[in-house]
């Protein structure tokens, strides 16, 4: 499994499983669970999750799709922007572990910028990771004017990712935040990696994998894959898809396709506001 290294130097799979609605139908949940459990059979041991998923439902499945297996996930779960003072996210965060069924995790973040100052968040953080309940932590859809603010906070500097709307149709954060990002080694961490599925139906992503013997999918994430700093996170609640999209590992992009995907997927030419779904 291909690794990123996070700032902290620790290297995590740059193919995760992402969460979102998960949980949330009675009749998927078999399906669901046996496909987390074969995803970490298979080494996409990072399981993306979130308090807001399902109101908790999703991370209640996680739970139980990683029991006896803990020390096998790279487990990242996030505090909704509402709850994020010092005190509201420590017990958030008490709240999504007691339903992950686990005493810790890898990596929290804060979902969004909300109304709570940012050095509120920052000091929950660093007395959770000092108390143990989380190894690491970090944001998500934060754009270059919070990234910039939240770096003159005491502990903003220790995030160690920013989750991101990042895909071949999604490419804005190419053009100043991704930069930013770089500059200080914090990856990406690329959520609706194939757009919700409607990537894979473009006429044009749909011809390139045909004429590179792979599926849409495949190709729009071995494109996200051809990054040393970038981590993707698909959703899919059926083993068959996971199978299919971990095939993405086996197609290595040639300088050559990527200009090809550029061609059909420009990269930006101006800064615009920060997308998210």
């Amino acid at each position: 499994m291909k690794t990123v290294a996070l700032p902290s130097g620790e290297r995590v799979p740059a193919f995760g499983m992402g969460t979102w609605y998960m949980g949330e139908h009675r009749a998927a949940r078999a399906e669901e669970i046996a496909t987390l459990r074969l995803g970490l059979d298979l080494g996409a041991t990072l399981i993306d999750t979130a308090e807001m998923y399902g109101d908790g439902r999703s991370e209640a499945l996680v739970g139980e799709a990683i029991a006896g297996r803990r020390d096998e996930v790279f487990l990242v779960s996030k505090v909704l922007p509402q709850h994020a003072s010092r005190r509201g996210t420590i017990a958030a965060c008490e709240a999504s572990l007691q339903r992950l069924g686990t005493d810790r995790l890898d990596l929290y973040l804060l979902h969004w910028r909300g109304g709570v100052p940012f050095a509120e968040t920052m000091a929950a953080f660093i007395a959770l990771q000092r108390a143990g309940k989380i190894r690491h932590y970090g944001v998500s859809n934060l754009d270059l004017d919070d990234m910039q603010a939240l770096w003159s906070v005491p502990g903003g500097r220790a995030v160690q990712t920013d989750q991101l709307l990042y895909n071949l149709g999604r490419r804005d954060i190419e053009w100043d935040l991704r930069p930013w990002l770089r500059e200080r080694r914090i990856p990406v961490m690329a959520y609706s990696p194939i757009e919700q599925a409607r990537l894979l139906r473009h006429p044009g992503l749909v011809g390139f994998a045909e004429q590179y013997r792979m599926t849409p999918a495949q190709a729009a994430l071995a494109w996200l894959l051809a990054n040393d700093d970038v981590i993707a996170i698909p959703k899919t609640g059926h083993r068959e898809r996971l199978r299919e999209n971990l095939g993405a590992l086996d197609h290595r992009l040639t300088t050559a396709q990527l200009d090809e995907l550029d061609r059909l997927f420009p990269p930006p030419t101006g800064p615009r506001p920060l997308e998210m779904l």
